[in-house]
């Protein structure tokens, strides 16, 4: 019997981030196979709920027959916490980028009750998909979960032109994120306003919205080092917006703080760019040595030095886009993906 699945995951469905992304592209893959899907969209504030979002949970649960496969994106996982003894009865299923107890930026009190509810929760769920073996092997440890009862299915990517780069001069570096503490922008502003000898451009895309306190003091702090005029911020681009950014870029940099996987490092490398990266969470592991510079979390001062020669020496960024090319090749493919997330859902 083709029991419809249910996605339940904080609104809009519409955001753009690499958790998002994947949430789609599996709703996409897993219709493409003849699976019933429907997207449950949670109101309220999220992964810190508030009423409204425990509200929307309750009724979520409340209006998905009996029978029905569920599937909660871990961003609203937090907001079922008074509900966890009704996803053992349903027999629900986490989908986990990486623990929300693992977001830097949040006071120390609020990290602590997440981690506390999430050991509660995914214990509760039947199963567990995450995005990278790295989640993968931290959640026996940190959270107590059943290894047999964890799956991994990463991200894939699509085939995708490889970059033509800015044909200079100077050297174009594109980054690729949400504007939250997490993914470090601050990081690399500081890493090349260190930089300022060297011929260098940087446009940052991602959304501006989720933290807007934190953006607007990003671009006060580009005015503060002194390169403001080197920095653009796009906001959320569109794909084809994005794509040509991508193509015309000759560096990709990410100053992460963590990353349940690395959707964009991936897709930099699926168009064959050299990257600068710091080592946080699994971003490091899915990325080859011999296509980036890699520097310490939060350590701007190696990063910059690190990102030093492969501005300047065009024919060291060949060598690395060489192996950013194969390495990108070689990873998954979204059109394996949904056969691999419909696998993980069955017992």
């Amino acid at each position: 019997m083709n029991r419809a699945i249910h996605l339940l995951v904080p609104a809009p469905f519409s955001a753009i981030s690499g958790g998002y992304i994947y949430d789609r592209r599996m709703v996409e893959g897993l219709s493409a196979l003849g699976q019933e899907m429907r997207v449950v969209e949670l109101a309220g504030r999220h992964p810190f709920p508030d009423d409204e979002a425990t509200e929307a949970a309750r009724a979520a649960l409340t209006d998905i027959p009996a029978g029905a496969r569920i599937v909660i994106d871990g961003l609203g996982l937090p907001s079922f916490l008074p509900l966890a003894d009704e996803l053992t009865k349903r027999g629900a299923v986490a989908l986990i980028h990486h623990p929300t107890a693992l977001e830097p930026g949040a006071p120390d009190s609020w990290r602590a009750a997440l981690k506390a509810a999430e050991r509660v929760l995914f214990n509760a769920c039947a199963r567990i998909i995450t995005t990278s073996n790295l989640t993968a092997r931290s959640l026996p440890a940190d959270f107590g979960v059943d290894p047999a009862r964890i799956t991994v299915v990463e991200p894939g990517t699509d085939p995708a032109p490889r970059a033509v780069g800015s044909a200079g001069p100077g050297c174009a570096i594109l980054s690729v994120g949400l504007l939250v503490p997490r993914k470090g922008h601050d990081v690399l502003l500081r890493a090349l306003a260190r930089l300022t000898d060297l011929d260098w451009s940087l446009a940052i895309a991602g959304d501006a919205t989720r933290d807007p306190v934190h953006a607007d003091g990003l671009r006060a702090l580009t005015a503060e080092l002194g390169i403001a005029q080197r920095v653009r911020f796009l906001g959320a681009l569109p794909d084809a917006a994005l794509e040509a950014e991508y193509a015309r870029a000759d560096l990709f940099g990410l100053a992460t703080r963590f990353e349940g996987y690395g959707m964009a490092a991936a897709e930099a490398m699926a168009r064959g760019l050299p990257l600068a990266i710091t080592s946080g969470g699994a971003i490091a592991d899915i990325v080859p040595e011999a296509a980036a510079v890699v520097a310490a979390v939060d350590d701007y001062n190696s990063l910059s030095r690190a990102m030093r020669r492969p501005i300047f020496d065009t024919a060291l960024r060949a060598d690395m886009a060489e192996a950013s090319w194969q390495a990108g090749q070689a990873l998954p493919r979204w059109s394996d993906r949904a056969a691999a997330f419909l696998k993980a859902l069955t017992p």
